[in-house]
């Protein structure tokens, strides 16, 4: 028995997720090269997703095309709200198959969007009566650069 790998993509899902995904036309003039399959991009998303590589380092060697082209297929789609529109028909699929249990649900406030009326939080009142004095500047005087001296070190001679 064959364990597939998680970045592989069965056949089942792929069936759900193709149609969500945008169709690019090639350009008739200047065509360029040949864009790399949806589905091998797909695969390269959930190699980096599941290895935790960077994009960069995405190697050449599995087929899945560059890091780049993988991140910038993941950006369109997700310009298109294709992850969206996926999450919808996964979830409509369990619903169907009686495999959700809302009971058990959990909200999570990255995926709850927060409304405009949440009040304000108010500015941190300072605890001292005054700031501190500043300990790691030397003592200079306002618009100078130069530490202050005595005036008993700048004469060099009394006045006579």
């Amino acid at each position: 028995m064959a364990t597939s790998r998680p970045w592989d993509v069965s056949e089942g899902l792929w069936e759900l997720i193709e149609p969500l995904l945008p169709v690019r036309e090639r350009r008739f003039r200047y065509p360029g090269r040949k864009r790399l399959g949806d589905r091998e991009a797909l695969s390269g998303i959930l190699f980096v997703l599941y290895t935790g590589i960077a994009w960069r380092h995405l190697p050449l060697e599995l087929g899945f095309g560059s890091g780049a082209t993988c991140y910038r297929r993941l950006d369109e789609w997700q310009r298109a709200g294709v992850w969206d529109q996926l999450h919808q028909v996964l979830l409509s699929k369990l619903q169907q198959a009686g495999e959700l249990e809302w009971d058990r649900a959990v909200v999570d406030g990255s995926h709850v969007q927060t409304k405009k009326g949440a009040p304000k939080r108010a500015r941190a009142r300072l605890t001292a009566a005054e700031p501190g004095r500043n300990t790691t500047s030397s003592s200079t005087r306002p618009g100078s650069r130069s530490p202050t001296r005595s005036p008993a070190a700048t004469a060099t001679t009394s006045p006579s």
